[in-house]
């Protein structure tokens, strides 16, 4: 898959293992919701989800009744996530606010896509202080669109949301194989995998993209663009 030349209109990145550093939270919450409804996920069980939006990943592994019993569940969730957040808060990657920053004076947009829904999404930005528009222009969530990924929805969502229309000039950033999957999707112009979260090398050479870098905070200088001066709190 090759690239379009010269610099993106907008970058959507994914969020846990991406932007910030969790812990990998999110998965041994999910595992640990799913066995405390019946279910007996193995580790690879958890790992077919990363990257999904997490009220699919649920659906799938535990096959409640009906909607009313998923939701129970996703609440379950959500509460034991929190919980995780609270005792150990996640933080940004290293060199990513910074990265951040660079991309949008140099006028790139900047959107945030996640399989989070969206109470979870705004108090974990809260917590970074990056809600409002002072660090991202957009945050898309799996609960916002019709199916998370390999899906490519939140991608356009976002689009929608900043106004770009060229879908060749969208850079696609994730850790996992749904994150490459749906740039490709998407037709994404830059599809980037990068190697600071759930998947290693090899898992997300064996799917479609144009780079694989150790980090987002690469970006700037993939796109050669000069480091803004200012520091990021």
């Amino acid at each position: 898959m090759s690239s379009t030349a010269g610099r993106p209109e907008l970058v959507v990145l994914d969020i846990a293992g991406t932007t910030i550093n969790e812990g990998s939270a999110v998965y041994r919450v999910l595992k640990e919701t799913v066995v405390a409804h019946g279910g007996t996920p193995t580790e690879d069980d958890i790992a077919t989800w990363h990257g999904a939006a997490k009220h699919e990943a649920l659906r799938a592994l535990l096959t409640p009744a009906d909607d009313a019993a998923l939701q129970e569940i996703v609440e379950d969730f959500r509460a034991r996530l929190k919980a995780a957040y609270a005792e150990h808060p996640p933080v940004p990657l290293p060199g990513v606010p910074k990265a951040l920053r660079d991309l949008r004076a140099a006028g790139i947009k900047v959107a945030l896509n996640t399989g989070f829904d969206r109470d979870i999404v705004d108090a974990l930005l809260a917590s970074l202080g990056w809600d409002g528009d002072t660090v991202v222009d957009a945050v898309v969530c799996g609960s916002d669109v019709a199916a998370g990924r390999p899906a490519p929805y939140m991608i356009y969502h976002a689009m929608e949301r900043l106004g770009v229309q060229d879908i060749s000039r969208v850079l696609v950033a994730g850790d996992t194989p749904r994150d490459l999957q749906a740039g490709a999707n998407a037709g994404a112009g830059f599809v980037v995998g990068v190697l600071s979260g759930a998947s290693d090398e090899a898992d997300l050479k064996a799917h479609p993209h144009t780079h694989l870098l150790t980090s987002v905070a690469e970006l700037p200088e993939l796109f050669g663009v000069a480091r803004a001066s200012a520091a990021v709190s």
